[in-house]
């Protein structure tokens, strides 16, 4: 049942982020897009991730552990594809083209050698906090829960890291990640934009923005540890 994922302590919400994030499940809104998914899971549809992976990237990287943030927009709407972190799929699955491109910035910015899977959570583990800005999907229907909720609380996520980290770097890549991340204080923080790695754009400034590389190099400047950006 649907509703007891959006009760904080059911899902076992990292702690961290338990702090800063509880009131918002006490909010009106979240307690529609509850109802919304309930229902749509009463009518048969899926619902990308499945239940106890919605929240996964919070509690791959907690709040504290918070070093670079990409921003992604809706979860994969494909079979088994979505798992909790923009971007990534599970070991098995197939990887999506904007994963693979990339992939190949990575190699073309720091020489690192594209693995043979999408799965991202080594660098979850390390800081990089994995973010869409919509957390759920209807399986088959790109985009289907937007404007139901979401927004409103990962814009309150981006709000606690900006208030409560240091030097955090934000990689904004497309439109719709860019104008959602234009309230991070540029003095405190990083931005990092270009366009979206999709097939559509990479072409048009993704690939040679060297975000990755300017990711390490001002995490190091300021006493951070950089990341290891080589999945194995």
């Amino acid at each position: 049942m649907f509703l007891n994922y959006m009760d904080p302590e059911t899902i076992k919400l990292h702690p961290q982020w338990l702090a800063y994030l509880q009131p918002e499940f006490e909010q009106d809104y979240l307690r529609a897009l509850c109802q919304f998914l309930f229902a749509e899971k009463s009518t048969g549809g899926i619902i990308c991730p499945s239940d106890e992976n919605i929240f996964a990237a919070f509690n791959a990287t907690p709040l504290k552990s918070v070093k670079v943030v990409i921003l992604g927009q809706d979860p994969y709407h494909g079979p088994n594809q979505a798992h909790g972190l923009s971007f990534s799929v599970m070991p098995d699955v197939k990887m999506p083209p904007s994963l693979r491109n990339l992939y190949q910035e990575l190699s073309t910015d720091l020489g690192v050698q594209a693995p043979s899977h999408g799965y991202l959570m080594d660098w979850a583990q390390q800081g990089v906090l994995l973010l869409n800005a919509v957390l759920t999907v209807e399986q088959g229907r790109a985009g289907s829960h937007q404007g139901k909720g979401w927004e409103r609380f990962t814009d309150k996520v981006i709000e606690v890291i900006d208030a409560e980290c240091d030097n955090v770097v934000f990689m904004l890549w497309g439109a719709y990640a860019q104008k959602k991340g234009a309230v991070i204080n540029t003095a405190k923080h990083l931005v990092l934009s270009a366009p979206h790695p999709s097939p559509l754009s990479a072409y048009r400034g993704f690939f040679g923005c060297r975000h990755f590389s300017k990711a390490n190099d001002y995490l190091e400047d300021n006493a951070r540890a950089s990341i290891d950006w080589q999945i194995r």
